[in-house]
């Protein structure tokens, strides 16, 4: 693919998220570009079923706080399930969605071309730094 292919898909994906009055789009690709987001879809996809304390313990710096709202973004959003088993004490897991596993399976050609460019990224740092 040239330039001006990529050039022309990349237009007309932008005017389908700017054509979206509502944000629907525009918030659930922030979740391909969101830490949190992403960890919780790795790790729900590494591990299967998680309750909210275990993913916690896989999401090193996550608050409690940022963890629940996240979680609530992904369901919201049809990335996550959550699944409240009504027990006493209470037990709620989550899991990955159809959506979820996606999400997840589309990430990986974004983070091999992060890998394969690591290098390319680094030279660039170094370059604009010296010319600070």
């Amino acid at each position: 693919m040239d330039i001006s292919d990529i050039l022309k898909q990349s237009q007309g994906a932008c005017e389908a998220l700017s054509a979206d009055d509502d944000g629907l789009k525009r918030d659930v690709l922030t979740h391909a570009g969101n830490r949190w987001s992403l960890g919780i879809v790795y790790a729900l996809g590494v591990a299967g079923p998680l309750r909210h304390a275990e993913i916690g313990r896989r999401m090193e710096g996550v608050t409690q706080r940022m963890l629940t709202r996240t979680l609530r973004t992904l369901e919201r959003d049809g990335l996550v399930l959550r699944h409240d088993y009504q027990e006493v004490p209470p037990r709620v897991e989550y899991e990955l969605s159809a959506l979820g596993i996606g999400l997840l399976e589309n990430m990986i050609p974004l983070w091999n071309w992060v890998m394969e460019n690591a290098g390319g990224f680094r030279a660039a740092r170094a370059a604009y730094e010296k010319g600070i």
